[in-house]
């Protein structure tokens, strides 16, 4: 806790800031997602381009938009009759790029084997 005994270092402040990170974390568990947000890193797009670029429905691509657009990391406006994503938080973009770096040097790596659904690292 800082000298300043200020509330956002309480136990209770902590716990929901943990929460809250795990409620992003728990959006950002589903490929499409993450697919989504790499598209929406350098531009605004519609859900038909991101459709398209994603090879999903229509209503697929929605439906990741809505969860996104939930957990506050994605934002629209409409252009004339087109309604435009970006993302909210551009730093979301860094972090998947972290959690890609790493995903990557397991890859490479050859003591580290991907984990079988299901499995746990104890491998009990």
């Amino acid at each position: 806790m800082s000298s300043t005994g200020s509330l956002a270092d309480t136990p209770q402040a902590r716990q929901d800031t943990y929460r809250r990170h795990a409620e992003i974390c728990k959006v950002l568990t589903d490929p499409k997602r993450l697919m989504l947000l790499d598209a929406l890193r350098a531009q605004e797009l519609s859900v038909g381009q991101l459709a398209e670029r994603l090879g999903i429905t229509l209503a697929n691509c929605s439906q990741h938009l809505s969860v996104l657009r939930s957990a506050l990391l994605v934002d629209s406006r409409r252009q004339g009759t087109t309604v435009l994503y970006r993302l909210t938080e551009p730093r979301i973009a860094e972090a998947c790029d972290i959690i890609e770096a790493i995903v990557g040097s397991r890859r490479t790596s050859k003591d580290a084997l991907p984990l079988a659904a299901g499995s746990t690292l104890g491998g009990a």
